[in-house]
């Protein structure tokens, strides 16, 4: 799996409730979700992405809460993909069973800004950035498989169902 875009930089530590602010958990709307992604670092920044973007963070992006729906805003804005220099455990785990391409790279926020175009090839471990290609691990070909499929759901009833 090859994925490129351009590049959105953050920080370290952007919790869940930065990804999508809890006063919008109770809605199943789910473009409100999209609308207010990321609001609290940059208010228009659910204006300015396009389908295919990347989103690039230092360490520990997505701690804090378990919740999903941060997850969920994040695909549904049509990101098609994290890279942070480590992640919330949960986070990631969620990421995973939904489908969205999460890589840990160390490093990553030196080499990338805001509007750079990215690549990530998880098949032969490698990030490209404009100013470095960067060694990633290789997902084991079920995770790949699950993220291909759009999450754990699909990822079960395929293998179930043939």
């Amino acid at each position: 799996m090859i994925v490129k875009g351009r590049v959105w930089k953050f920080g370290d530590n952007i919790s869940t409730d930065i990804i999508i602010p809890g006063k919008y958990l109770r809605t199943l709307n789910y473009s409100l979700w999209v609308k207010h992604l990321m609001e609290g670092l940059d208010p228009a920044f659910s204006s300015k992405i396009r389908k295919g973007d990347i989103i690039v963070a230092g360490k520990n992006f997505g701690c804090g809460s378990s919740r999903e729906q941060a997850v969920l805003a994040i695909k549904l804005a049509g990101i098609s993909a994290v890279v942070a220099e480590s992640f919330g455990w949960i986070f990631f785990r969620n990421a995973i069973n939904n489908g969205l391409l999460v890589v840990e790279c160390p490093n990553i926020v030196k080499y990338v800004e805001t509007g750079d175009i990215m690549e990530i090839n998880v098949i032969e471990g490698y990030v490209k950035t404009p100013r470095k290609i960067l060694s990633i691990k290789p997902y084991p070909k079920f995770i790949m498989d699950i993220i291909s499929l759009g999450g754990l759901t699909e990822y079960y009833r395929r293998k179930k169902h043939g």
